[in-house]
């Protein structure tokens, strides 16, 4: 198959999950023998052309200029570039500055969409975005040839607002097995000693929920948290909460160094209450963290029993104030790991979805 992936700020990943997707299935369907294309934006200090087997294409994206609308600009210098391509399959990943644009797709290719989650409901959006939101939903469900759930809650969602069909094919994650204590030294942390947040400084990550709940217990253990404060959420929550006991590292992207700080942590928190399979929570689940989940149906169904969960202060209070040991806990540990190896490995992930797009083009072809 010719694949062309678009909808990404580009691999290798420096950004978030669908940069991570696309930099862990597109070199294995390379492997494979696919001939697959991943779009680049012009602000990617990558500047290879190609990666891992991947064929890169730079595109236009003046974000750093204009804002978020930079976004739309980068996706339409992406889909014109894909009509010149002869691609098989396109592979959209989200839709939220893109879908305005599905008119334009190719005729010949077929427009298969990973939905993401519900862009719509996310707090920090105005009503005017989130209306424009969920009709770029609409017009990627309407558009898009097959669909994509990465979660079974997107699945149901889809099927009941849309009545199309979507494939479930989760994120992955692989697992970790090369703890290195010294990769602690640096942040002056001892193992165990610590607990840790990974997320974007956003509302509907409810990290305002850990920072109270943690504040108030009796730890005396150190929160940890990664992931940029440059937007205004993020200033504020550093600004008002930060001391010697709360620590706000920023974002951090090598893969080891953070999987070494989830394997030894005490507790890893995992806020994120909007959206599908996340890819942090797999990662925490590869690198045996002991996790504390915000309660919504989409932790719950890759989690099920083998995780603590919150939904306010107390009940962080709560867990905070009875010592709990990761020992103690060792069946949460084995059946997350178990979860990885089962559902959730990139082989397994590559398999789906080569599996979905190898038969989309055998019904096109009769």
């Amino acid at each position: 198959m010719k694949i062309g992936i678009i909808g990404t700020r580009g691999i290798p990943n420096n950004y978030g999950g669908f940069e991570q997707f696309a930099e862990y299935v597109g070199p294995a369907l390379a492997d494979r023998g696919h001939d697959v294309f991943v779009y680049n934006s012009s602000l990617h200090p990558y500047g290879e052309s190609s990666w891992k087997g991947v064929k890169l294409i730079k595109k236009l994206d003046p974000e750093n200029r204009t804002g978020a609308f930079g976004q739309f600009i980068y996706d339409l210098n992406c889909i014109l570039d894909s009509r010149k391509r002869d691609y098989d399959i396109i592979l959209q990943l989200g839709y939220t500055s893109s879908s305005i644009w599905s008119f334009l797709f190719p005729k010949k290719a077929i427009i298969v969409t990973n939905m993401d989650g519900l862009e719509w409901k996310r707090s920090k959006y105005s009503n005017p975005v989130k209306k424009f939101l969920k009709r770029a939903e609409k017009w990627a469900a309407v558009h898009s040839d097959y669909l994509i759930a990465d979660s079974k809650g997107i699945q149901e969602y889809l099927m009941q607002t849309y009545q199309k069909e979507a494939t479930f094919i989760a994120y992955g994650a692989s697992l970790f097995n090369n703890p290195d204590e010294n990769m602690l030294s640096s942040f002056q942390l001892a193992k165990y000693d610590y607990n840790l947040v990974l997320a974007r400084m956003e509302p509907e990550n409810n990290i305002e929920i850990i920072l109270k709940g943690h504040q108030a217990s009796h730890s005396k253990r150190k929160l940890i948290l990664i992931g940029s404060c440059n937007n205004a959420f993020g200033s504020y929550l550093k600004n008002k909460y930060e001391n010697e006991n709360t620590l706000f590292l920023g974002p951090l992207y090598d893969l080891n160094l953070l999987n070494n700080l989830r394997y030894f942590s005490h507790f890893y928190f995992h806020g994120h209450s909007v959206g599908g399979t996340n890819p942090s929570l797999l990662e925490a689940m590869a690198s045996q963290a002991l996790i504390i989940a915000h309660e919504n149906i989409f932790n719950k169904s890759v989690l099920g029993e083998d995780a603590f969960y919150f939904s306010s202060p107390s009940d962080i209070i709560s867990l905070l104030n009875v010592e709990i040991r990761k020992n103690d806990f060792h069946s949460f540990l084995s059946n997350n790991d178990s979860k990885i190896k089962t559902h959730y490995s990139w082989q397994h992930i590559t398999n789906l979805l080569e599996n979905m797009l190898l038969e989309a083009i055998n019904k096109r072809q009769g």
